[in-house]
């Protein structure tokens, strides 16, 4: 089985359409069969799942969306060992067992040590974990071995060195991230092609930020290419990269696959001008941005406030970007207490910081809360 498929183009089960907007679990699995049939129908492939996927249920809906439907030669699918899933070595192969079962998949095409950073590697080196994923490898259960990665280039050669029999690497890439100081897109993507290992990327439209752009860079995107969406920007600019084999979306809505399958069935590389326009998007999407947040929801499962803590940062970003001094107020007041009424507050927090253990982003999330609490907690 070929490494790269054929289509640089995958669908993240992450993000998917849900039937309660409050329950990340309560998907909507007619819905993601529709979304499923068009992206394969196109001739796109690869599926990436994880335990904790909306709320717990996306393996679930994987098997129940894709592999009860469709022959296993029709598809891949990739999902992860993640780290706060086991203590022992033994829990390392319940957990991909119950994968194994709850996908009903046979195998994994794609198999991936979730979301190492410096934090967690210590755990997943305690465990053996990527020598324990080469063994699955060699008995078939695993067609390609590979990890997630969230922290330094420096980090990233460390393990691609000591471990060379890694296939791939799985990170965050996009426009907005290219060169920023905490994630280092560009100086990770640079180290994995050092080491002669393709990228797959997550978060190319960071979570829904690079969808909905300032008016000035919206306007600067949309006089170049008035007939193309504003995502397709930030999916166009990770697939254009020579060493990326992958990009992962994570949608929500047929209308949204729609979209994304229209422009990379026949995929086209951003030429080095509309590269340029994507940089000079970032300046002006930095210059308002209040809260990098990606919306991964990792922070909100621990939380023992059950506060939705991507949300409120949701709402925060949005405000900040409104001149309040004119206004006042703003329709994410009503928002924001329509959702303290399933949820906690932002006042709530009880800094545990169980939740800035785990954020991909590094974000200072304590001290975050209490700028949302002062902005909407009256």
């Amino acid at each position: 089985m070929a490494l790269r498929p054929e289509k640089k183009f995958g669908f993240g089960l992450m993000r998917l359409p849900l039937l309660n907007p409050n329950d990340d679990a309560s998907v909507d699995v007619e819905q993601v069969k529709e979304m499923v049939d068009l992206f394969i129908g196109r001739g796109f492939t690869y599926f990436d799942t994880a335990i904790m996927y909306n709320g717990f249920a996306s393996q679930r809906v994987a098997k129940e969306a894709i592999v009860d439907r469709y022959p296993r030669d029709r598809f891949t699918l990739a999902t992860k060992l993640h780290i706060a899933f086991f203590n022992s070595f033994e829990e390392r192969d319940k957990i991909f067992g119950e994968q194994l079962e709850q996908t009903g998949a046979g195998y994994f095409d794609y198999y991936l040590i979730h979301g190492v950073e410096a934090s967690n590697y210590p755990k997943y080196e305690q465990f053996d974990c990527f020598r324990w994923l080469l063994d699955k490898k060699e008995k078939g259960l695993v067609k390609h071995a590979g990890f997630s990665f969230h922290d330094t280039p420096e980090l990233l050669d460390e393990i691609l060195t000591r471990y060379p029999e890694m296939e791939f690497v799985q990170m965050q890439l996009n426009y907005l991230d290219w060169e920023s100081e905490w994630i280092q897109s560009h100086a990770v993507y640079e180290t994995a092609a050092k080491h002669g290992k393709p990228v797959i990327v997550m978060e190319p439209v960071k979570g829904g930020t690079l969808a909905k752009l300032p008016a000035e860079a919206e306007q600067l995107l949309k006089a170049a290419e008035p007939e193309l969406s504003i995502p397709s920007w930030a999916i166009r600019f990770a697939a254009s990269q020579e060493n990326v084999m992958m990009v992962l979306s994570g949608m929500s809505t047929v209308a949204q696959m729609k979209d994304n399958l229209s422009y990379m069935e026949e995929f086209k590389p951003l030429t080095a001008e509309e590269i340029a326009l994507t940089h000079k998007a970032a300046d002006i999407i930095n210059a308002q941005i209040a809260v990098p947040c990606t919306g991964c929801s990792y922070c909100t499962d621990g939380c023992p406030m059950s506060i939705p803590i991507p949300k409120y940062f949701s709402l925060y970003n949005e405000d900040m970007r409104e001149n309040l001094e004119e206004k006042g107020w703003t329709i994410n007041f009503n928002n924001y207490e329509n959702l303290t009424e399933h949820f906690g507050k932002a006042a709530d927090c009880i800094a545990c910081g169980q939740c800035e253990g785990v954020c991909p982003q590094h974000l200072p999330i304590i001290e975050l809360m209490k700028k949302v609490s002062a902005h909407f907690d009256h």
